[in-house]
């Protein structure tokens, strides 16, 4: 498979944050017929309805990133949900991928939330079972990474052609700021935005800041993921990111600064930190498929509280109220 150009293409949670930008840059690369489920058709946990799903699209190529997922938050609030309901989508889409005769190809996506929770740094692929995930997303870092262990196995004894990639933290546009579950750059831009707009005197962030993340930008998420799934042939994870890292406290001081928020930062020590340190070991995807992440976190922090600023619905209603603003905003995007 060299093009996407007459493949009939199924992106499940294509309609969700990093699926739009697959979708749209699968336009992008040729392709033309490309379908996404809808959750009130189609439930990923129902093995009928994935059968009907494969019926009905008829996909030659599935790339499969429905999924439950959250912060720190989300996660120690339902552990036994995240479980289920993943690894329960995964396991219908592999072994209804193996029953369906005309797959080419099936790509699976996994989480830095797998690895092991004292993991040296960078991550290597190959350190992904040398210990226990951290404890607050244990139950959904171990549902996906027995997901890669199916589709091991059904590649072992049915021949399916599976991939699986592993995901740094995605950040970008269209991300969830919804503070219960969102992850920790979405949720920081909207407290920072929120309490300088309400001349609040302090904003409260969980831990201790002095853990680290690495964070990629989800346009090149989505490049990323249709590099391999184009060149990429072996069972074999691989990890997709940066290779650089964040102290979370050097985060948060970036994001406010370009929120402008100039009041104060209170960290609230009792919650929890979460895993030490994260850093992917991004070498094996520059040498298989010659991938690189080109956006940096300065960069695409500003385009994400950007998009936050501009996408609110008082936002939008301003904008609608004011011309010359959409022109300011027109001439801006294409400097």
């Amino acid at each position: 498979m060299n093009t996407f150009a007459g493949k009939r293409i199924t992106v499940t949670g294509g309609s969700g944050f990093l699926g739009k930008f697959v979708v749209k840059q699968l336009g992008q690369l040729g392709a033309t017929d490309v379908f996404v489920p809808r959750k009130q058709i189609y439930n990923l946990c129902n093995y009928d309805e994935v059968v009907k799903l494969y019926a009905d699209a008829k996909p030659q190529l599935l790339i499969h990133l429905a999924a439950t997922v959250g912060g720190i938050g989300a996660n120690r609030s339902n552990p036994g949900r995240f479980f289920y309901e993943n690894i329960t989508m995964g396991i219908n889409i592999i072994e209804e991928a193996r029953r369906y005769d005309r797959l080419e190809k099936l790509v699976m996506v996994g989480t830095t939330c797998s690895y092991p929770k004292l993991t040296p740094t960078p991550f290597r692929e190959e350190d992904l079972w040398n210990g226990y995930p951290e404890e607050t997303n244990a139950p959904y870092g171990v549902a996906k990474r027995a997901l890669l262990v199916m589709a091991q196995g059904y590649q072992k004894q049915y021949g399916l052609n599976a991939i699986y990639l592993i995901l740094a933290g995605l950040y970008g546009p269209g991300d969830n700021f919804d503070l219960q579950t969102s992850h920790v750059v979405p949720a920081l831009i909207r407290k920072f935005v929120e309490a300088k707009e309400a001349a609040r005197p302090f904003v409260e962030v969980w831990g201790t800041g002095n853990v680290s993340r690495e964070f990629l930008y989800v346009e090149d998420a989505a490049e990323g993921l249709l590099h391999a799934t184009l060149n990429y042939q072996k069972p074999d994870p691989v990890n997709l990111g940066t290779g650089s890292e964040v102290l979370i406290r050097d985060l948060v001081e970036e994001i406010r600064t370009l929120a402008g928020y100039t009041g104060e930062v209170q960290w609230q020590r009792s919650q929890p930190d979460g895993q030490p340190r994260r850093r992917l070991d991004v070498s094996k995807a520059e040498r298989e498929f010659r991938f690189r992440a080109r956006t940096d976190l300065h960069t695409g922090l500003k385009k994400t509280l950007d998009w936050y600023r501009g996408s609110r619905p008082e936002s939008r209603a301003d904008r609608a109220e004011n011309p010359s603003l959409l022109q300011q905003e027109k001439a801006a995007s294409d400097a």
